[in-house]
This record gives structure tokens, sequence and C-alpha cells, in this order.
């Protein structure tokens, strides 16, 4: 089993990512879907778990780390990446398609702010929310995905 804590739009607010940290712990690896990069590195520091992170619109071009990343857990191929590239504020369609031409099976992004699990013709589309500043009347919160054995389970957690 692998077990991926998901974070985004964290935007520096050291105090709500200290608040998600506890529901971190277990996992094998987390990944930060942007706003700000920086932080992930904290959260990196302060749980000793991989991080894979992408920028998001609030971080610097200057900023190290890549737009998007691409990688394997278990057998399923995970895209992540902010949103805002694809315009997932108004539509899913550009994601939907990377998602389809790429092969990709579940797809992690942020930038709304909204929370979003919806599966997409075979992809399934993850957006925590915010830990720091939820917006659309959702509550503050991080997701938790498991990926056993071919089966997804995903549970947002509000904090």
């Amino acid at each position: 089993m692998m077990r991926i804590g998901i974070i985004s739009d964290t935007h520096r607010f050291t105090k709500a990512i200290d608040h998600a940290i506890p529901y971190l712990q277990d996992c094998d690896l987390i990944v930060h879907a942007g706003d700000n990069i920086d932080d992930a590195d904290y959260i990196e520091a302060v749980t000793d778990i991989p991080v894979v992170a992408v920028k998001g619109n609030c971080d610097f071009y200057s900023d190290p780390g890549k737009d998007e990343e691409t990688f394997m857990a278990e057998d399923k191929r995970v895209f992540v990446c902010h949103g805002h590239n694809y315009g997932i504020k108004y539509s899913m369609s550009d994601l939907l398609n990377k998602a389809l031409n790429s092969n990709i099976d579940i797809v992690i992004f942020g930038h709304s702010h909204i929370p979003f699990y919806q599966e997409i013709r075979g992809v399934i589309f993850i957006n925590p929310g915010s830990v720091s500043l939820p917006r659309g009347g959702s509550s503050k919160g991080l997701g938790i995905l498991d990926i056993e054995n071919g089966e997804i389970t995903y549970e947002r957690i509000e904090i």
C-alpha cells in the first residue's frame, strides 16, 4: 500500500501547515500542489517524508521547482500541477485532455482553494482545497490518498 498526503495553497502560513502535519505523519509521500513551493521544504524538514511539489501562480518564475510533476504510485500514473495553467477555475477540459493524452490515472491540483474529487472518463481528479485560505464555503483541509492493489481510496480531512 502507498499512502500519499495531499496539501495545497498553504501560502506561507506556517501555523496552518503545522495543523496539517499530524495528519501527514503516516504518509509514504506528500504532494504539495503549489502556492507556495517553498512551503514544501518546510513540510519535508518537519515530517522527514519526501515531498513532490510544484509551483503555483503565487510562486516566482525564478523559484526553483517545476510547474508539473509526474510519478508512479504503485501501478498508477500521477500528474501534479497547480491548475492555473489549465484554467481549472473555468473548466476541467484542458486538464482532462492533458490526462487522457498522457495516460494519467490520477490528477492532483490546487489553485481554486475549493476541494474537488471526481472521476472523469476514468481519470481521478483531486483538489484538497487549502489548509490556510479556504474558499467557496469550504473548510481548511488536506487529502489522504491510499493506493493498494490497484484500488484507490481518498479521504479529505478538515482541520
